[in-house]
């Protein structure tokens, strides 16, 4: 629902993350939502918060940039 959606981007705001998308899908999932925030324990706790009112469960899919992995691929021993 669209207006959910502005309540979450809304919330989001608040503790300085950002809503970059949200596209809702047909199959297993009913919503994938981009997410960018400081740091992943503030998007945690986003996803806590909404996981708290009961109507929602998330799964948490970290995504790495192409200049990101060139640096952990380098770490590799």
């Amino acid at each position: 629902s669209p207006n959910r959606a502005a309540a979450f981007s809304a919330a989001a705001e608040k503790l300085g993350a950002k809503i970059k998308d949200i596209y809702w899908t047909v199959g297993h999932y009913d919503a994938v939502a981009i997410i960018e925030g400081p740091d992943d324990e503030t998007v945690t706790s986003l996803l806590l918060a909404l996981g708290a009112q009961g109507n929602v469960r998330t799964e948490t899919l970290r995504a790495f940039s192409a200049d990101e992995m060139r640096t952990i691929t380098s770490r590799m021993p």
